[in-house]
């Protein structure tokens, strides 16, 4: 397959009320993916809005003017089809993929619950939803070892103020505190046309999207004023590293090393791509290398390293490692911060720089092979970067870093003086 990043062809479209359409047609099976971006993450939450953005992410299932809760689901799974939604810090999308007739049922599911949600919602689906981001806090971060990580990681990464500060999930005092009005004007002012990109991949007609699209969300007005996120482009330096300890009921130490980078999509952001794997991705990393393989103090399984895509604000790059029985936090720690420090003084050979980019080829590939997976990204890039043809420069990126810009940008961004450690210590039995 070329390395051009993506040879499938891109059609798009502009509704009057603001609404972007993409479609990418592929006839290779009976089926369509149908995936819509809302540029509306936790990093548009106002202060005491904290968590919005996700429990919005529950509401939309909840029933809107023309399908009743619990019906969305219902709909597309009785068709043969399958659905979820996902929100990070920078967006929230819903998505499904269905047999190839039943495009527009699907399309108007989703017209449906981006013109209909506020008036369906009831005291009583929201506070039904706001228990559910309650046990959903308690199952996935506090009652699970290490689960807190990336909540304690990202206030010591940001800035308060920062709008990666906090973590999607939220605060519970605030999805408590707010009013059914204040949650009701939240999705007036964010689930709105010309806040989304509606993307279509697979079997179907361009025309014929469009002309669906135009059927069905064109009566839908476009919002004035939506509010922009706080600029997260710059985090002011401190000069100094930032460490925090914690002692919980975790099954042995586990270190945390995360630094910022530079923004998704950026090259700078492509450097670290690559320099994420050759540090941690596989049995042939140097945190693997070193750390599971050689000195024997982390367990093979729980070592790597990766970077978190966020395309608003300099992106964290973020290594750990899990200690084997007997190995103390400090050797541990020791020995994650000499491999991410040895980027910077330790050429990474042609046979690392080889093996990392095939790893990112075939794992982009085996992303793009799928209807749903081409319909996420290409709704990415027209959502981010305003064209969705862009997503063909992402793969040749990769492939064009050296390993110079690999040393260059550890000696820049990787250093001691801007790092975040956080560690975890097993209680003490009795």
């Amino acid at each position: 397959m070329p390395d051009s990043g993506y040879p499938w062809p891109i059609e798009t479209a502009r509704l009057d009320n603001g609404l972007r359409v993409v479609v990418s047609e592929d006839r290779t099976a009976p089926a369509v993916a149908v995936n819509l971006w809302y540029d509306v993450g936790s990093r548009h939450e106002p202060e005491g809005q904290t968590g919005f953005a996700h429990l919005f992410e529950h509401l939309m299932f909840e029933g809107s003017v023309n399908v009743a809760k619990t019906e969305h689901m219902k709909f597309i799974q009785g068709s043969g089809g399958s659905l979820n939604a996902t929100t990070n810090p920078d967006r929230t999308n819903y998505f499904e993929t269905v047999p190839a007739e039943h495009l527009e049922l699907a399309l108007w599911l989703e017209a449906d619950r981006m013109g209909g949600l506020v008036p369906a919602l009831t005291q009583e689906t929201l506070d039904n939803q706001r228990d559910v981001v309650k046990n959903e806090r308690r199952q996935r971060y506090e009652n699970v070892p290490y689960g807190d990580a990336w909540l304690r990681l990202l206030p010591l990464l940001y800035p308060p103020g920062h709008p990666y500060h906090h973590a999607t999930i939220g605060s519970m005092a605030d999805l408590n505190a707010a009013a059914l009005a204040t949650f009701q004007d939240f999705h007036a002012t964010y689930y709105a046309p010309n806040n989304a990109v509606l993307t279509v991949v697979g079997d179907a007609d361009p025309a014929e999207v469009f002309a669906l699209a135009e059927k069905y969300f064109a009566a839908i007005p476009a919002r004035d004023g939506i509010p922009a996120a706080p600029d997260g482009r710059t985090v002011p330096a401190t000069g100094r590293p930032a460490a925090e300890t914690v002692t919980a009921d975790v099954p042995a130490p586990r270190v945390y090393v995360a630094h910022r980078t530079h923004p998704y999509g950026t090259t700078g952001y492509d450097v670290t791509t690559v320099l994420a794997t050759v540090l941690g991705t596989g049995r042939g990393s140097r945190l693997y290398q070193r750390l599971a393989d050689g000195e024997r103090i982390a367990q093979p399984d729980l070592v790597g390293a990766y970077g978190v895509d966020l395309a608003h604000g300099p992106a964290p790059l973020i290594a750990t490692a899990t200690a084997r029985p007997g190995v103390s936090a400090e050797r541990l720690r020791a020995g994650l911060t000499d491999v991410v420090d040895e980027l910077a003084t330790v050429p990474v050979t042609a046979a690392e720089l080889d093996r990392a980019k095939a790893l990112l080829s075939t794992q982009w590939w085996r992303h793009m092979s799928t209807v749903d997976g081409r319909a996420d990204v290409l709704g990415r890039y027209a959502t981010q970067f305003g064209d969705p043809a862009k997503i063909g420069e992402r793969l040749p990126a990769w492939l064009a870093v050296t390993a110079e810009q690999i040393a260059e940008q550890a000696a820049e961004l990787l250093g001691a003086a801007d790092r975040v450690t956080l560690t975890y210590l097993p209680e003490e039995k009795p």
